[in-house]
């Protein structure tokens, strides 16, 4: 591990330290050989105090014993009519993954139990179609569940539930996750899956507020496969009743887990119940972060070459944009001679792209030089002039628009960028 990547989970610890995480893993992840990782990474936030309840699916080994047993199952999820053959089949598979998932946790020097803190009634007549032993969630048994966490004994939670008299249900795992979660009160509800990902306009989003993930399931639910769709109707339900964050990701990759909690870039999708980001002006312990945040374009020639000498002695003209309290963008705006304003070093780190964080810091940089009094914003560039002028407003104008001592520099930096300007009123 780098120590820059130990800097990284540093920042992390305080808030996520005695806070309680669900995590919903379905049979897939279970089933990869990769899958033993996964608890290591479990056992890394066990050593941070983070709180972990896990809840499992089952549909890969019902659809596999069912092919043992020459039966066709009534359904794999939980969410369609499960008749008594599926619902024995489910039983067998379920407690089946949570033996294995005991023994995974042992093997990660971890304690945990399987609980039946599951209370289900059955899911009734739906559609004229008598649902049979499928069940919905009624309650949480939270005592049973806090009693373990309090002696830190990590919950088991398969996605079976029992009624007052004793009779079983299958339950869908997401929807158990979600009633988890909610109950008692998890900082954050995070789906693992086998594999895919939530397109939007060709790429993965890596933050969507409530409303943007309600407005787009609404337009593209039909474009989802049922497995993402269900995460994200789960996960947009645990944000609005009180869950902060609610997390998707490929479980079948390597350090999924570690990367999408430690990082700002992550590598799934999370979903978020407030507003979470801040734009501030930096400070000088920023410099590290600012250097580090714009070093790959600045090796590439996006952005023009910076000491950290530089930085620090101008860091009065740095702003950054925070998620969650991590450095995810940044911009410069530098007073320039006759009411004039350059807006540099702006960028946004790949992973937060395509979500208007860019068009944010140039509004920013806007405003903060109209109340400076400046009558002209200058932008300099060799490859985003495009941006500059669709998302900013920008005109492209000539060196002569430079005041002197800009100009010279200019001319001395041999970079030939274009000149944009944008004139305030």
């Amino acid at each position: 591990m780098k120590a820059s990547d130990l800097r990284g989970i540093l920042t992390y610890i305080p808030s996520f330290r005695d806070k309680l995480f669900v995590l919903s893993v379905d049979s897939a992840v279970l089933e990869d050989e990769r899958a033993a990782s996964l608890f290591l990474d479990i056992s890394v936030l066990r050593s941070l105090n983070i709180r972990v309840v896990l809840v499992h699916g089952a549909s890969a080994r019902i659809k596999k014993m069912a092919t043992e047993m020459k039966l066709k199952p009534t359904n794999l999820d939980g969410l369609g009519v499960t008749d008594e053959d599926t619902l024995k089949v489910s039983e067998r598979a379920a407690n089946s993954y949570s033996h294995d998932i005991l023994q995974s946790l042992a093997d990660a020097d971890l304690r945990g139990a399987v609980t039946n803190a599951i209370i289900a009634h059955p899911a009734g007549i739906l559609g004229g179609v008598d649902q049979q032993w499928t069940g919905r969630v009624e309650r949480v048994d939270t005592r049973f569940l806090e009693a373990l966490l309090e002696n830190g004994i990590i919950p088991v939670i398969p996605p079976m539930g029992v009624d007052g008299d004793g009779r079983t249900y299958r339950v869908n795992s997401d929807g158990v996750a979600l009633e988890v979660a909610e109950a008692l009160k998890a900082e954050k509800l995070i789906f693992l899956t086998g594999g895919g990902e939530l397109p939007m306009n060709g790429k993965k989003p890596a933050q969507l507020s409530v409303e943007e993930a309600s407005e787009w399931l609404k337009k593209k639910k039909g474009e989802l496969s049922g497995v993402m769709a269900s995460k994200l109707e789960h996960g947009l339900r645990a944000c609005r009743e009180g869950v902060s964050r609610a997390h998707i990701l490929n479980g079948l990759e390597d350090d999924a887990l570690l990367e999408e909690l430690f990082s700002s870039e992550g590598v799934g999708t999370m979903i978020y119940a407030d507003e979470y980001t801040e734009i501030r002006k930096a400070l000088k312990k920023d410099v590290r972060s600012i250097m580090r945040l714009i070093g790959n374009s600045v090796a590439s020639e996006e952005l023009v070459r910076r000491t950290r000498g530089e930085v620090a002695a101008a860091i009065g003209d740095y702003s950054v944009f925070e998620i969650d309290g991590n450095m995810v963008g940044c911009v410069a705006l530098h007073g320039l001679e006759g009411k004039t304003a350059e807006m540099g070093c702006l960028f946004v780190a790949s992973g937060h792209e395509n979500a208007g964080i860019g068009r944010k810091l140039m509004l920013y940089a806007e405003n903060r030089a109209k109340e400076m009094g400046m009558k002209r914003l200058l932008a300099l560039s060799t490859q985003a002039f495009n941006y500059l002028q669709s998302k900013g407003g920008f005109n492209e104008g000539t060196v002569d628009m430079l005041p002197a001592a800009r100009k010279t520099a200019y001319e001395a930096s041999g970079r030939n960028s274009k000149i944009l300007y944008k004139d305030l009123t």
